[in-house]
């Protein structure tokens, strides 16, 4: 690697207590950008819970939740079958997050 390169993948914090990454905080970052922008949502835009394909009454938190749970299982899936990179996880996962927001 060049002196003057980033290593994306690299420690942020060498030698510290926990192994961070760009990636990994950007994930975090982003995780937490959303609960911010849903807990805003609730409070400017309240909604009334919607019946949807699997029968019970979600709002929008809870169909945030199902994706976001959903989406980890699908790129842990895409590990074991496919393995590295998973960048075709992420899409399948962000097609099913649309899927659960629209129908869910």
């Amino acid at each position: 690697m060049r002196d003057d390169a980033r290593d994306w993948f690299g420690g942020i914090n060498p030698g510290g207590w926990m192994a961070w990454t760009f990636p990994t905080a950007l994930f975090f970052t982003i995780i937490a950008g959303l609960l911010i922008l849903f807990t805003w949502l609730a409070i400017r835009f309240p909604e009334t819970p919607r019946k949807g394909v699997l029968g019970i009454m979600t709002t929008r938190g809870d169909r945030l939740f199902i994706s976001l749970l959903g989406s980890a299982f699908i790129c842990l899936i895409w590990l074991g079958v496919m393995g590295m990179p998973v960048w075709g996880g992420l899409a399948v996962a962000l097609i099913y997050a649309a899927a659960v927001f629209r129908w869910v």
